[in-house]
Parts: C-alpha cells; structure tokens; sequence
C-alpha cells in the first residue's frame, strides 16, 4: 500500500455521500484545485463511519473543501497519522483545515 492517497477525487456532494460506507477510515478533502485542506479520520466513535464524518463536513467545508478521497481502514488512526506525516513532509506544514493537530 502507498503511504499516500493516490484513489482519484470525488466532489463533496450529498449525491456522492449517500452510497459511502459505514465502515472505519482516514479520508482527505480538497478544494478545487485539488490541493488538501484537510486529513480526517472516522474512528470508532464516529456516528456512521466516513458517511457519517464526511456527511459533517458537507455541513461546513473546511478551508474551502469541494471533493474528497477515502480509504476503508482497521487501523485508521496510524493510517491518519501517516497521512498526516507524508503531507508534512512534502509541504513542510500541516493542511490548512489541520489547525487542531500538534
């Protein structure tokens, strides 16, 4: 498995919500450019999994998001922090939308 998300990006829209699974996660939202503005992850008390946090997201975009990628994981919080890791080192920085993480 790739240490970074490569799955192509979808439009955070309700029509593409609808269908997601329930299950366990890390996903990334990005603007429209499709620059990542934000890492999450849909652990084990998210209400619903990635539908659930992704349907909160839709609600209030942060920093501008307009599509998304996921990936279904077990392990979901090392694969959250990895994510985050790699994204540190490309950019030297944490996404935009990623102001609560130290």
């Amino acid at each position: 498995m790739p240490v970074r998300l490569d799955k192509p990006w979808t439009p955070l829209t309700p029509e593409h919500i609808a269908p997601l699974p329930g299950h366990l996660g890390v996903y990334e939202l990005a603007d429209a450019a499709g620059e990542i503005v934000y890492i999450g992850m849909a652990g084990g008390r998210s209400l619903f999994g990635l539908k659930g946090t992704l349907s909160e997201a839709l609600q209030a975009p942060p920093a501008g998001a307009t599509q998304f990628r996921y990936e279904v994981t077990m392990a979901y919080h090392t694969r959250y922090l990895e994510l985050l890791q790699a994204y540190r080192y490309d950019h030297s920085c944490l996404p935009v939308g990623n102001i609560d993480v130290d």
